[in-house]
């Protein structure tokens, strides 16, 4: 008997290899995505922005990046003894505006120069929902703890979404023509909009990046929400909160992810990398000892048949100020 409908993943027509430099943006899960392609060696920038959840915010930002600029002035706020800023995560801020202006400043900039350079974008939208500022209307990416009377609350429509990609779709290919955009729509539930209004916006962002794959021919989408949503299907695949995936729900689709998109050759190059990282987190019981000791020097000869693949100095030299 057939307990669950396991989703197949279907490669949509390019692969990805250790060579392959890939940036992820947006929810949560962008984060979680991101991390595991950081800790498998991929040459990756993890959302520069922080967490951002609605599609104008990170559209916006995007821009921004390719634009190598941030002009607003008007949307920095000091509260707590910190300065933050409406347009990026609570991870952005400093003790000074200036300060903030210069962290700002160094993740537009890098983000640039990576987007140049990318293969891969992979875009995680996490809500329909958006706050707007008042009482100039502006559409902010956190809120940061300010009263809600402060703002107000919108749905966005898929026509919305879809338009405001539109706009920027062909700055990405004037600026990296060789850029693919996966989008995904995050399985982290929105449950304080109520379970109902949550399905509501997670049916709108479906929609949306439904029709952007149509529309763009290098814009694709990976069923990262139906992963969690209908295969697995489970609250047990939920953190405690009920909201968040479980490790093992995010290993579930990160196989699945590496599954249909990466090379056979690095599928084999990982499998190996997973075995490395287990010898990395051993924690000796007598590090003086002659079995640690050799345990050291074969881990490092075993790192070393990596290096053509990746920069595996970092590990080199951890274990090397191990050795007596």
């Amino acid at each position: 008997m057939n307990l669950r409908t396991e989703l197949t993943v279907e490669n949509q027509g390019f692969t990805l290899s250790h060579h392959s430099a890939i940036l992820t943006a947006g929810s949560c899960f962008a984060e979680v995505i991101g991390s595991k392609l950081k800790n498998a060696k991929f040459p990756s920038l993890v959302n520069p922005f922080g967490t951002i959840f609605n599609p104008l915010s990170l559209f916006s930002l995007l821009q921004n990046s390719i634009d190598n600029q941030y002009l607003s002035q008007d949307y920095f706020i000091q509260q707590d003894d910190l300065w933050y800023n409406y347009d990026f995560h609570s991870d952005l801020s400093a003790p000074t505006k200036n300060e903030l202006w210069d962290k700002i400043r160094v993740q537009i900039n890098e983000t640039h120069g990576f987007l140049k350079k990318a293969d891969l974008l992979i875009i995680t939208l996490g809500t329909s929902y958006i706050y707007k500022l008042l009482p100039d209307n502006k559409a902010v990416a956190n809120c940061h703890k300010k009263p809600s009377s402060y703002f107000s609350k919108n749905l966005l429509t898929s026509d919305e979404i879809i338009s405001a990609f539109s706009e920027v779709h062909p700055q990405f290919k004037k600026f990296n023509p060789g850029l693919k955009i996966l989008l995904t729509v995050s399985p982290v539930r929105h449950i304080k909009d109520t379970i109902t209004l949550n399905s509501v916006s997670k049916s709108i962002l479906r929609v949306a990046v439904h029709l952007l794959t149509e529309k763009f021919k290098d814009v694709f989408y990976f069923p990262a929400y139906e992963l969690l949503m209908d295969d697995l299907r489970d609250y047990r695949f939920y953190k405690d909160d009920l909201i968040h995936p479980t490790p093992m729900a995010e290993n579930y689709i990160w196989e699945k992810f590496s599954g249909c998109y990466f090379t056979e050759e690095t599928n084999s190059i990982l499998l190996e990398w997973n075995q490395i990282q287990k010898a990395l987190c051993h924690k000796a019981f007598n590090p003086s000892s002659i079995a640690h000791q050799k345990f050291l020097r074969d881990t490092i000869n075993k790192l070393n048949n990596f290096k053509n693949h990746f920069s595996v100095d970092s590990e080199i030299k951890a274990l090397e100020k191990q050795l007596l």
